[in-house]
C-alpha cells in the first residue's frame, strides 16, 4: 500500500497565510476609506488659492488647449521649465473631465492620499510587524498639514508621494534589485515635479544603503536599474541643457537645476488669528509623542528601522536648510519619517506593562492643548462667530485632547485609538466646512469678479486693474489677461487706447475722474469694492 507523506504543518501553514492577506487586505481597506473621506471630500466648493492655485491652473489650461499642437507638454513659460509634471497631470485631467476646481485639485490629492498607503508600506518594510506600520500611516493621515496642503492645487501631493514611493523601492531592492528601478523612476518623477528635492532625497537613500546594505551599492544590476529609473529626468534635462545652450544661456541652466521652486502658499497679509491657525497644526497634536520618538532612534541605530530614520531625517534637515528659508512649506516631507517615529513609539507604549508610568509630560501638554483649543473655540463662537463650523470643530478637539489627557492619567492604553478617532473625525469636519482654506478670507471672492468680467468684455481681452497682487485664479475663471497696473498707467490707458476695461477699486476710480456713464452699474461688484469701466 502506498502513500504520501504530508507535512503536519502545512495545512495551518496555508490557513495562517491566508489569514494573514485577509488582514493585510482589510488594514489597505480601510486606510483608503480613510483617505478617501479627507482627501477627495469638498474638493470644489472653494475657489482656487493665489497665487499658487491659480498659476498651476492657468499654465495647465494653456497646455489643455494647446494639445492639438506638437508643444503640448514641452511649455515654454519658465514656470513650467522648473517643474512641469504636476502642470501636465492637471491638464490631463482637464482632457478626461474637464476645467474645475476638482480637476485642479485631483491629480495632487490622488497623489497625497497615495504616500498614505505608501507609508503604511514604509512600515512594513523596517517594522515588519503591521501595528507600528499601521500606527504611522494613521499618525501620517491626521497630520492636517499633510491633507490639507495635498488637498491643494500644488506640488506638495505629488513630492510627497513621489518621495515615499522612491524611499519604498529602495527598501525592497534589498532583498530584489529589480526595485531599483522603481528607485530609479521615483527620482525622475522627484525631478520632474522639483529637482532640487529630489536630489535631496537621493543623496539620503544612497547614504542610508551605504549604511545598511552597502553590498547594494557595490552591485551593477543596482545601479544600471536606478539609471534605467531615472532616463526620463535625464531625458528632460538633455533637452533644456540643448536648449539654454543653442539660446546662449548656459549658465542659467545650473540655476533651473538647483535653485528650489519658490511655490509659495500663504497671503503675507494674514490676520494674527488666522497666522495662528496657519501655524498651529505643525506643533500639535502629535508633538509629544515625535519628541519620544526621536529620543529613541538613538539607542535603536543598530536596526534598519533606527538608521532609516536618524539619516532620514538628519540628511534632509541638513539639505534642507539650503531650501526653508525661500519655501517654508518644504518642511512637509519632514511629516512622513516624523509619523513613522512616532508610531513606533505609540507601539511601545500600547505593549507597556501596566505598571509603567505614561510620560507626565504628555498629561499636562493634552490638558493645555484642550484648554487653548477650547478658548478658541469661546472665541470664534462668541468674539468673531462666523458659523457653527469652527467652534464645533474646536469643541469636539477640546473634549478629545481632554479625554486623551484623563486616559493617560488612568495608565489606560486605548488613549491611543481615541486620539486616532478625535483627529479624524475633527480634520473632517474642518474638510467639509468652508474654513479648511482660510486664506481665501484675506482677499475678495474671485468668482464674481470673474464672472461680471466674462458677461461683459470681450473674449480673450486684456483687462488693466489696480490690484497690488497678482490674482492668477483671476485670469483663469475669468479667461482674460488681468494686468496690474498703477494709477498713471491707468490713466494713460484711458486717455490714450480707443477700447480699455479697467478693474479698479473705488479710491482709484475717484482719482482717474471716470465718467459715471462708463462705469458698468452692478451692485454684487460694488459691494465688494470694484468697479468695471468700459471705454469703447
Amino acid at each position: 500500500m502506498s502513500f504520501h507523506r504530508r507535512s503536519i504543518w502545512r495545512g495551518s501553514s496555508n490557513r495562517l497565510r491566508q489569514n494573514e492577506a485577509w488582514q493585510e487586505c482589510l488594514y489597505i481597506a480601510g486606510l483608503i476609506l480613510a483617505v478617501s473621506m479627507l482627501f477627495f471630500v469638498n474638493l470644489t466648493d472653494l475657489p482656487l488659492l493665489d497665487p499658487q492655485e491659480g498659476t498651476l491652473a492657468l499654465a495647465a489650461k494653456a497646455i489643455y488647449q494647446g494639445m492639438a499642437s506638437n508643444d503640448a507638454f514641452l511649455a515654454k513659460e519658465d514656470y513650467l521649465v522648473h517643474s512641469p509634471l504636476p502642470y501636465n497631470l492637471i491638464a490631463l485631467a482637464y482632457n478626461f473631465a474637464g476645467v474645475d476646481e476638482l480637476t485642479t485639485r485631483l491629480p495632487g490629492a490622488l497623489l497625497g492620499g497615495a504616500s498614505v498607503i505608501i507609508l503604511y508600506g514604509i512600515g512594513r518594510e523596517i517594522f515588519v510587524a503591521r501595528i507600528p506600520a499601521m500606527f504611522s500611516a494613521l499618525v501620517y493621515l491626521t497630520c492636517l498639514p499633510v491633507v490639507r496642503y495635498s488637498r491643494l492645487a500644488s506640488l506638495n501631493g505629488p513630492l510627497l508621494c513621489f518621495e515615499l514611493l522612491t524611499i519604498w523601492a529602495a527598501l525592497r531592492s534589498r532583498r530584489n534589485l529589480q526595485w531599483a528601478l522603481v528607485t530609479g523612476m521615483g527620482f525622475s518623477l522627484m525631478s520632474l515635479t522639483q529637482s532640487l528635492f529630489a536630489w535631496q532625497i537621493l543623496l539620503i537613500v544612497l547614504l542610508f544603503l551605504r549604511w545598511d546594505t552597502p553590498r547594494l551599492l557595490n552591485s551593477a544590476y543596482f545601479w544600471v536599474g536606478l539609471i534605467m529609473g531615472a532616463l526620463p529626468c535625464l531625458a528632460w534635462y538633455s533637452v533644456l541643457l540643448v536648449d539654454y545652450w543653442q539660446s546662449g544661456n548656459s549658465s542659467n541652466f545650473i540655476s533651473t537645476l538647483l535653485l528650489p521652486t519658490s511655490m509659495a502658499v500663504n497671503q503675507p497679509e494674514l490676520t494674527f488669528n488666522l497666522y495662528l491657525l496657519h501655524f498651529m497644526p505643525y506643533f500639535f497634536p502629535w508633538l509629544f509623542v515625535m519628541f519620544a520618538g526621536l529620543q529613541s532612534i538613538k539607542h535603536n541605530l543598530h536596526w534598519g528601522w533606527g538608521k532609516l530614520l536618524g539619516v532620514w531625517l538628519g540628511g534632509y534637515f541638513i539639505f534642507g536648510l539650503l531650501t526653508l528659508p525661500q519655501n517654508y512649506w518644504l518642511i512637509l516631507p519632514l511629516f512622513p519619517p516624523l509619523a513613522l517615529t512616532a508610531g513606533r513609539q505609540l507601539e511601545q507604549i500600547r505593549n507597556l506593562p501596566s505598571n509603567v508610568n505614561y510620560p507626565q509630560a504628555w498629561i499636562y501638554g493634552f490638558a493645555l492643548m484642550s484648554f487653548v483649543v477650547a478658548l478658541a473655540g469661546i472665541n470664534w463662537g462668541i468674539r468673531q462667530y462666523f458659523d457653527f463650523y469652527l467652534p464645533l470643530i474646536c469643541g469636539f478637539l477640546s473634549i478629545t485632547f481632554g479625554v486623551t489627557a484623563l486616559i493617560i492619567a488612568q495608565q489606560d492604553r486605548q488613549f491611543i485609538t481615541l486620539l486616532f478617532w478625535g483627529l479624524f473625525v475633527s480634520t473632517l469636519l474642518l474638510i467639509i466646512s468652508p474654513h479648511w482654506l482660510w486664506e481665501l478670507r484675506v482677499n475678495e471672492p474671485v468668482k464674481p469678479i470673474a464672472e461680471l468680467i466674462i458677461e461683459h468684455t470681450e473674449p480673450k481681452s486684456i483687462i488693466y486693474s489696480s490690484m497690488t497682487r497678482k490674482r492668477p485664479s483671476l485670469d483663469f475663471y475669468s479667461d482674460r489677461q488681468i494686468i496690474n497696473q498703477s494709477v498713471i498707467q491707468l490713466k494713460e490707458h484711458w486717455q490714450e487706447d480707443t477700447k480699455a476695461y479697467l478693474l479698479v477699486d473705488l479710491e482709484t476710480k475717484n482719482q482717474l475722474k471716470i465718467p459715471p456713464q462708463a462705469i458698468l452699474d452692478e451692485e454684487s461688484l460694488d459691494s465688494l469694492g470694484w468697479v468695471l469701466a468700459i471705454k469703447n
